[in-house]
This record gives structure tokens, sequence and C-alpha cells, in this order.
């Protein structure tokens, strides 16, 4: 068969099926620069962990400087395709905005992004003393940031999770499931997180789009905060549960439902399944699940 029918078919394939990012101004986000921008991201939170790199007091501006106009101007850009990409169905392209209005909004959440830098590392410091003060194998807290997936996956999750909360479609869920890939740790953006969250171990967890997460909760490995039901009319619906504070949660529990609320100081043992709310301070075993 002559090459150029083998290329015919090829393309004729991509105007039947879709599947095809174009390099034109409407065409979706990167998902390598977005990968580039996480990169940049982390460095710009933990100096000197994520990347190789000389931090010293004498460049340690002009270093961080850097890493801010290079995300800026790069997470704009590709904020402004996830925007005018996804106003080819809503509201945003039946009113005609144009492009150069989009470009505005993305820039102005990079900027919020930047400023809310200092506000993201404080809660990851108390993510990371957490981890310290929880778990008997961890050493300090650069151990903590230098190897625990478990801050990896929070890290990426309180980024995305800012951005899911500013109306960024797209770029939240490539952040989520890049670091998922690289962890086992599965958190939607849009999940509700609060301050002190222990991810021990953390293969396996998977953590809902509506689930709400208090302060001080610890999950170890193959835990599931899911849903009842996967129907699609439920998507605007809450379908997972809630966790309260000083919850911990052992692994391979399963607990689902949007209804479900896990009590404050509750003990959920492992391997056990819960679709119903648990009062606080309780202790959930295998053997004592039924009575709840």
């Amino acid at each position: 068969m002559n090459i150029d029918m083998l290329i015919d078919g090829i393309l004729d394939s991509y105007d039947r099926y879709g599947g095809i990012n174009r390099s034109e101004d409407e065409n979706f986000p990167n998902r390598q620069n977005v990968i580039k921008i996480l990169t940049d991201l982390q460095s710009l939170i933990f100096p000197g962990f994520k990347i190789a790199e000389e931090i010293r007091h004498s460049n340690i501006r002009y270093v961080t400087g850097t890493k801010v106009n290079n995300i800026i101007a790069l997470l704009t850009k590709e904020i402004q395709k996830a925007l005018v990409y996804t106003s080819l169905s809503n509201k945003c392209r039946s009113e005609n905005i144009e492009n150069t209005h989009c470009f505005k909004l993305a820039e102005q959440t990079c900027v919020a992004l930047i400023e809310n830098i200092p506000e993201i590392r404080r809660e990851l410091m108390l993510d990371v003393q957490a981890m310290v003060l929880g778990d008997p194998a961890a050493k300090s807290p650069e151990d903590v940031i230098l190897s625990y997936p478990g801050l990896q996956a929070i890290l990426v999750y309180r980024i995305s999770h800012f951005l899911h909360t500013k109306g960024v479609p797209i770029i939240p869920r490539i952040m989520s499931e890049y670091i998922h890939s690289r962890t086992g740790i599965d958190i939607n953006p849009g999940a509700e997180i609060g301050e002190s969250f222990f991810i021990d171990h953390g293969t396996g967890i998977v953590i809902g789009e509506t689930c709400i997460i208090g302060n001080n909760v610890k999950i170890y490995q193959g835990v599931t905060l899911g849903a009842l039901s996967v129907k699609k009319e439920l998507q605007n619906k809450k379908r997972h549960p809630t966790i309260e504070d000083n919850v911990t949660i052992y692994a391979g529990a399963t607990i689902l439902g949007g209804d479900t609320t896990i009590g404050k100081g509750t003990t959920i043992g492992g391997n056990t399944w819960i679709t119903k709310s648990i009062p606080c301070n309780s202790l959930v075993t295998q053997e004592n699940q039924n009575e709840y």
C-alpha cells in the first residue's frame, strides 16, 4: 500500500473521531506544559528539594523571581487555552467573549495563585508536621519533604484545588492525575481537605470530588472515600463522605455515600465497609461494623 494512503487513513480518523490537540488558538491545554508548570510550582514551594539547583542567600530572590515569571507566563497560556476550549459549549462562547478576555482571566488567576503560595506553604508545613509527629519512621521535616509520596500528593492537591476553586477547567485534573500516576494516590481537586492532613504510605487511596475532610485526619493506604452510585445525573450532588476532625482511617477501609459522616475523634479499622454515618469518638472494626 502507498504510504500516502496510509497517512490519509490516519488523517481521516482524526476528522472522524477527534482526539487531536491542534496548535490553533482553541486547542486543548498541553499536558507536558502543565507538568512543567507543576514542577516549577513544587520547586517554588520547597526550593532546593524538587530539582537540583543552587539556593543561597545571595541568589534566592533572583531564583524565586525567575520561577514566578516563568510560571505566570506559561500557566497563563494554558489556562487561557482551557477557558477558550470550554467556552465552545457554554455561555462564554454564546456571548462571543473575546480570546483576549480569557487571557485576562487566566492572568488574574495565575497572579492569585502566586499570591496564595505563602498560604499554601503554611498549610503544607502543617501537613509535614503531622507526618513527622504521626509516623515513627519520619526522621525530620526534610525527610518528609524529600521522600514521602503522601506529601507530594497533598502538595499537588493544594495547588490544583486552588485552581479548581477559581473555576479553572481541565488543568487541575491534569495535575491530579499526573501525581496519581506517580504516587498511586488519587485525590480529586474538588475535594475539601482541612489542615494537618496525614497520608501514611498512601498507595491505593481514593478521595472523591465532593468529599469533605476536616483537620488532623490520618488516612492509611488503600482507603476509599467514594460514592455509592456513579450515575451521571448525580454529578452535581454530594456523592462522597464527610470526615470530621481528628479521625483515623486504617488501611483498606471503604467509606461511601454523600450522606455518610464520620464523627470527630473516630477510628475506622482496616478493611471495614461503611455506608452509614458513625457517631463521634467511635471505634469501628470488622467485628462491630454492623452495629452502626
